[in-house]
């Protein structure tokens, strides 16, 4: 699982329970999507196959108290604006946000070129000795 899905699915709305539900009522409300939209139960339905793999996905990080833990702190980081605001990001409105690069960047990529090019420059000198 990526930290993009981490933060772009809900599975707390996927199970349609709330936040702060107990293991038990994560369950069962897993258990009687998972009934009703089993591919078995609606054969060559690809919506319902579709939204039974989504509601098992969020089962298997919801059900894991590690997995779930570290599912609702990337949430809350997200939501906190805490990945926002880094040199070269952008204005952080969210993926896909139509982004300029940070006014110095240029100079940071001329300045590690141009390292680059000193090293390189060294290291054939000293081959050739």
């Amino acid at each position: 699982m990526s930290a993009k899905d981490y933060y772009e699915k809900d599975f707390y709305k996927e199970l349609g329970v709330g936040k702060n539900a107990t293991s038990a009522e994560i369950k069962k409300a897993y258990r009687k999507l998972a009934r009703d939209l089993h591919p078995d139960k609606n054969p060559g339905n690809k919506r319902s196959e579709d939204k039974f793999k989504a509601v098992s996905e969020a089962y298997d990080v919801l059900s894991d108290d590690s997995k779930r833990k570290e599912y609702d702190e990337a949430r809350n980081l997200m939501s906190s604006g805490a990945f926002r605001g880094f040199p070269g990001a952008g204005s952080g409105a969210g993926p896909g946000a139509a982004s300029e690069p940070h006014p110095r960047s240029e100079n940071v990529t001329n300045g590690a070129t141009r390292g680059m090019t000193r090293r390189r420059s060294i290291g054939r000198l000293l081959r050739e000795r």
